[in-house]
């Protein structure tokens, strides 16, 4: 088993990508300052939250290795809410109809509406529960990597999942989108039932999730196949596990009308860029001897 780690002043390559975030994020908020609701909030966040990482990095103490390990979990969460935000204040449009135009033209239907027709409480009910699971099957691979000690399995593993995050936040500010369950509401024939979890579940993640511009891409489909492409570090039952689950989560976020097609597509593409990009990037952005 891998040894922990002595304390280390360097910068991850984790940290690098999130104080590159930030930087940006304070571009952002200094360039549109005037539309944020609270600007000068935002940015005290911002440099708040860098100045702590820099800290922990530069003055090793007793909660340094826990939070260099696991502090772009809040912190990914925290950006996630913050470019809602930036969205509202950048762009002045959306691209849902460019979306559902294109998903169109390659289908001759709107996927979302065509699907009604395969509708069953049963099958809802179980691609709810699916979809509801995305957090915690990504996370579950990080915690068993956690759990076996295997840390530098579960460093890079970390940095691959919050530049994935990252990256699909990138995309939400260049293509807001909202989903078809908003645009194209008026198309469906009837709301979408399911047995006895499914309106908990999908209203939890409607308080969450609802106000945000997260489609492209899609945040689900890539992050769930950065997760199967991970979990071959933990065991050859839990990579089976995760390929099956995959194609499930895929499914589910048409047939439960939160994207189109095209989402999928953009996050299928994000994912392979970044299993074939992220070694290489992870090493140029790591200290020697990591």
């Amino acid at each position: 088993m891998a040894e922990v780690l002595k304390p280390d002043t360097r910068f991850w390559a984790v940290d690098k990508v999130i104080l590159t975030y930030f930087s940006f994020a304070v571009v952002v908020i200094l360039g549109w300052w005037s539309k944020l609701p609270d600007g000068p909030g935002l940015l005290a966040a911002n440099l708040i939250a860098g100045a702590v990482l820099i800290y922990e990095v530069k003055v090793p103490n007793r909660t340094s290795w826990g939070f260099r390990n696991w502090y772009a979990l809040p912190y990914v969460a925290a950006c996630y809410k913050e470019m809602a935000l930036f969205i509202h204040a950048v762009r002045t449009t959306d691209a849902d109809q460019w979306l559902s135009d294109l998903d169109f033209r390659i289908w001759g239907v709107h996927p979302a509406v065509w699907m009604e027709r395969i509708h069953s409480r049963p099958l809802t009910e179980f691609l709810q529960i699916a979809y509801t699971l995305f957090i915690p099957a990504v996370l579950y691979v990080a915690f068993e990597l956690w759990r076996r000690r295997q840390f530098k399995e579960f460093q890079y593993y970390a940095f691959l999942i919050a530049l994935g995050f990252l990256a699909s936040y990138l995309g939400y500010i260049l293509v807001p989108a909202r989903g078809p369950r908003f645009l194209l509401k008026d198309l469906q024939h009837f709301p979408l039932q399911g047995l006895w979890l499914f309106n908990g579940m999908q209203s939890t993640l409607d308080r969450l999730e609802s106000a945000h511009y997260d489609c492209f891409p899609s945040g689900h489909t890539e992050l769930t196949i950065l997760a199967w492409w991970g979990s071959q570090m933990i065991s050859r039952r839990w990579f089976r596990i995760y390929f099956a689950y995959t194609p499930c989560i895929i499914f589910a976020t048409v047939y439960l009308r939160y994207h189109y097609t095209v989402d999928l597509l953009g996050g299928i593409a994000t994912a392979a860029l970044l299993i074939w990009s992220a070694p290489k990037l992870y090493r140029k952005l790591s200290p020697k001897g990591l």
